[in-house]
């Protein structure tokens, strides 16, 4: 039958040598040559060509060619797999994204209970991009947006749909007002949980502030403890070498509101060990009663800003809200690895399929590209 006329073909039959790319043999380049039968309608004037399923997309590749080259770019990069194979750049990233495409297609409709939502730069210059991850699947699912305005946010709901956005029972954002917006928004019956590492984030910016004055109020000896010590003072001491933690303890010594300081932000991090928000209330409470007489500027700021988001922190006590507050960071840093892999390519649609694709399994032997 005619795909275009829906008439069945009665033309003029031909047949049409091809020769297309085969996986390699013994480490020999493989050419497989054959005859494809071609058909003109009589109905419309259209040319058919025979459809055969071992062959790709592109009908100069065979289908397991297609599959073998998209399975080596999940873990090279493009121009490493174009050196290997003897292919031009361009050839492999359209081979790449039938795989990637084919791997979407397999993961399904997004119906996401939980998830998280950050922003990443993709080029210098504060051009950012959202991504949102599953949580419990432990993968992003869709990258988008020119910055990271509440309308970018927006795209994604839209694109999820308002049925699906009302079953997200879950939200784990930084206190970045536009995310916060959108979330209200689009996803009413979701639950906000702001995200423990950027607030550990903005209190060790009030630590390092706190070595910053210091260092300008000291003179002589004192000030010599403390100059090129940033590293050590804000990195966690499992982090650092043995070196690094006798440093750290000289430093604690010398400087008694340094090393109170140190002592509070350490500390802080119990918060999110409570399960109720009474005991976590009543523990931050104490937290801040430590502040006092301590003139500690930066820190009182920061516990000004606790009180402004307490809503935000304290929903993660609920049973149901515990969920691994260090994925969303993680799939970032993962993200920022694969950025660096597909350097040099403008297609920023071809880096949001690999970015979504990268933490989906590979696809089976028998797979196919193009289903029909």
């Amino acid at each position: 039958m005619c795909s275009n006329c829906g008439q069945r073909c009665r033309g003029r039959y031909d047949q049409r040598r091809c020769r297309v790319r085969d996986l390699r043999v013994a480490g020999w380049v493989v050419f497989l040559e054959f005859e494809r039968w071609r058909v003109r309608c009589s109905g419309c004037g259209g040319v058919h060509v025979e459809r055969l399923d071992w062959l790709a997309q592109n009908p100069r590749y065979t289908e397991r060619f297609a599959l073998h080259v998209g399975r080596l770019c999940m873990s090279m990069s493009n121009k490493a797999v174009a050196e290997l194979e003897r292919l031009h750049d361009s050839t492999v990233k359209d081979l790449s994204k039938l795989y990637m495409q084919e791997q979407v297609r397999r993961a399904g409709r997004l119906r996401p209970r939980a998830i998280g939502i950050d922003e990443i730069a993709v080029r210098k210059g504060h051009d950012y991009r959202v991504v949102v991850s599953d949580l419990d699947q432990g993968r992003p699912i869709w990258m988008g947006g020119n910055g990271r305005t509440q309308a970018d946010v927006e795209q994604f709901f839209a694109q999820l749909g308002s049925k699906a956005s009302d079953g997200i029972e879950l939200v784990v954002i930084d206190m970045w007002r536009p995310f916060r917006n959108a979330v209200r928004d689009k996803a009413p019956n979701a639950a906000i949980v702001f995200d423990k590492f950027h607030i550990m984030r903005h209190l060790s910016k009030a630590l390092d502030q706190v070595r910053r004055d210091e260092y300008r109020r000291l003179q002589g000896k004192d000030r010599s403890w403390i100059k090129g010590q940033r590293y050590t003072l804000l990195s966690a001491r499992e982090n650092l070498t043995l070196e690094g933690r006798q440093a750290l303890k000289k430093l604690l010594a010398a400087n008694r509101r340094l090393n109170t300081a140190y002592l509070l932000k350490e500390s802080f991090g119990q918060l999110w060990s409570y399960r109720t928000e009474r005991g976590a209330r009543a523990f931050f409470e104490r937290w801040k009663q430590s502040l006092r007489w301590q003139r500690l500027e930066p820190y009182r700021k920061f516990a000004e800003m606790i009180e402004r988001h307490w809503d935000g922190i304290a929903a993660y006590c609920r049973p149901e809200n515990k969920v691994s507050l260090g994925m969303v960071e993680g799939l970032n840093n993962k993200i920022r690895v694969i950025q660096r892999s597909a350097y040099g390519y403008r297609d920023e649609d071809y880096l949001r399929l690999k970015v979504i694709a990268s933490f989906l399994p590979p696809l089976p032997e028998n797979a196919r590209l193009h289903p029909h």
